[in-house]
């Protein structure tokens, strides 16, 4: 397995995290584990989406437009 090591991170964000490995029954870097695992295995719904289409037909012409926005700090309030 792969390690990495997170810098900068928010007191406050750490703190969330805690309190959410606490209320599941598990250690931080459980709770940190499993949200990076399911980020990361969740689909692109726009790609999905546009797969679906194909495979119905008559939407080979449509243009995919590059990603340009920036990622935003989950709330998890």
């Amino acid at each position: 397995m792969s390690s990495i090591i997170v810098r900068g991170l928010d007191d406050a964000v750490k703190q969330q995290l805690a309190t959410q490995a606490k209320k599941h029954g598990r250690s931080m870097e459980a709770e940190v584990r499993d949200i990076l695992t399911k980020a990361a295995r969740r689909p692109h719904i726009g790609m999905a989406l546009l797969s679906a289409a194909q495979e119905v037909g008559g939407v080979e012409d449509l243009p995919i437009p590059a990603r340009d926005d920036v990622a935003r700090a989950v709330d998890f309030e």
